[in-house]
């Protein structure tokens, strides 16, 4: 079968012959992919640098997406650390760690959405007590994750959504899709009494955010949770002693190990649903596998998914 294969960390798959799975000779089930999106997880676990990769080389990445399997139904799959991954024909996945998707769903929009989708909507549902009637601040709001994270807080009851960013450009879509505000980096002490941070930036940025953000809050005694998400601008923040000192400031953070494998599988299907019935606006572009080479590394606004 075509896959893409992955035979150096230091450079992109590429695309040619691999083995094909065989009903039977290994544990799960061989299912036919149809639409995987190429992720910032993903990315990182093929360059070696994500804090849970563990395979071994040659592999084929991909570490989720929509397939078919053999009595015909679209399945949403996420797989392990595994050495066949989504980027192929044919791949092998646990049922378990999948669920059949509604009739007439569109592959290419579920498999560029859940990966981005999932960062904020188990950060909200399942990492930490969010209640409807709080109020969001996202940091990093422009890019792909960070604009469902809009739409998602908004959608799980935040009474006021906050979008920060830095390309000012990009910022006045975010109106249209449910922020309150939008402010710039150095404007955070204009956020006000939120209740929660959303954390795609991380590093310095995150860090000389805090106490303009604590200074201006009204209550200073509130609760303010900061949920670190992504890392766009660093892997290390400088977090001020007196950010920690000073307020009810919980840091925290969202991602694979921090929440169990089995609550993260419970919320996908309200998620997919929420993307089928069009209450997340998706940003995707469907590109053939066969292009994956050149395609990788290439900028683009919308999320990329690779079609066998």
């Amino acid at each position: 079968m075509h896959a893409a294969v992955l035979t150096s960390f230091d450079a992109p798959p590429t695309y040619g012959e691999y083995p094909a799975p065989v009903e039977g000779q290994q544990e799960g089930l061989v299912v036919g992919v149809l639409a995987a999106g190429l992720h910032h997880l993903t990315r990182s676990r093929a360059n070696g640098s994500h804090y849970s990769t563990k395979s071994v080389l040659p592999l084929v990445p991909g570490m989720d997406g929509v397939v078919r399997d053999g009595a015909g139904q679209l399945r949403y799959a996420v797989l392990d650390d595994a050495k066949l991954g989504t980027f192929a024909e044919r791949t092998v996945i646990d049922p378990r760690r999948s669920f059949v998707l509604p009739e007439g769903i569109d592959p290419v929009q579920i498999a560029a959405a859940m990966n981005p989708g999932m960062s904020s909507w188990i950060a909200l549902r399942r990492r930490i007590g969010f209640e409807k009637g709080q109020r969001v601040l996202i940091l990093g709001a422009t890019s792909n994750a960070g604009r469902m994270a809009v739409q998602i807080a908004k959608l799980l009851g935040a009474s006021q959504v906050i979008a920060a960013g830095r390309d000012i450009a990009r910022m006045d879509a975010l109106q249209g899709l449910g922020a309150d505000e939008t402010i710039t980096f150095d404007q955070v002490d204009r956020a006000g009494d939120v209740d929660v941070v959303l954390d795609y930036v991380w590093g310095e940025p995150a860090g000389n955010a805090m106490i303009p953000l604590l200074t201006a809050r009204t209550d200073r005694k509130s609760p303010l949770t900061w949920v670190h998400i992504g890392s766009l601008g660093g892997l290390t923040a400088p977090v001020p002693g007196a950010a920690l000192r000073s307020s009810q400031l919980q840091i925290v953070g969202s991602g694979i190990g921090s929440v169990p494998a089995r609550d993260i599988l419970a919320e996908l299907p309200d998620l997919a649903l929420a993307v089928a019935e069009g209450s997340i606006e998706v940003r995707a572009r469907a590109i053939p596998l066969a292009q994956i080479g050149e395609m990788w590394d290439a900028p683009a606004q919308e999320r990329l998914v690779f079609v066998p």
